[in-house]
């Protein structure tokens, strides 16, 4: 039940990111049962590639703990982590990601390709799928539907 919870606050930051006219996903970081950061994307609106939701969670989180080692934070986010997010993911050491629907064109946690628990690496991530995936799928698919009118 606690990451349906924690999944719902993700889907109200991707509510805020398809408010402000971008792609609608969210993030937040999870230390101890409570939530300390939240995010959502801001490519568009900042003009900056890699605000994507995990990114502004993560640096979020950073500020707020004063230590870029994460390692017993969960992130949840509603997209499966492209690579770019995935390799902040495993440089900040986040314990486990949890994520709704998955990234069929850019995925980086097992959909196209996984970095996160990849063997060679120094760092694992956990990773949890599908947790409100149908709600994490539609508002993407709400948010595409009406952009590509």
């Amino acid at each position: 039940m606690k990451k349906e919870k924690f999944m719902l606050e993700a889907l109200k930051e991707a509510n805020l990111a398809k408010e402000a006219g971008e792609i609608p996903v969210g993030a937040i970081v999870v230390k101890d049962n409570a939530i300390i950061a939240r995010g959502h994307n801001l490519r568009e609106s900042l003009l900056d590639v890699t605000s994507h939701a995990e990114i502004e969670a993560i640096r979020s989180a950073i500020k707020i703990l004063n230590n870029w080692r994460l390692e017993n934070c969960d992130l949840y986010v509603t997209l499966e982590p492209c690579p770019m997010c995935a390799g902040t993911i495993l440089q900040s050491r986040i314990k486990r990601i949890v994520f709704g629907t998955y990234n069929y064109k850019n995925g980086s946690a097992g959909s196209v390709i996984n970095v996160l628990d990849y063997p060679g690496l120094d760092w694992q991530t956990q990773i949890e799928s599908g947790i409100l995936a149908p709600q994490c799928q539609n508002i993407l698919d709400e948010f595409f539907s009406i952009k590509r009118l």
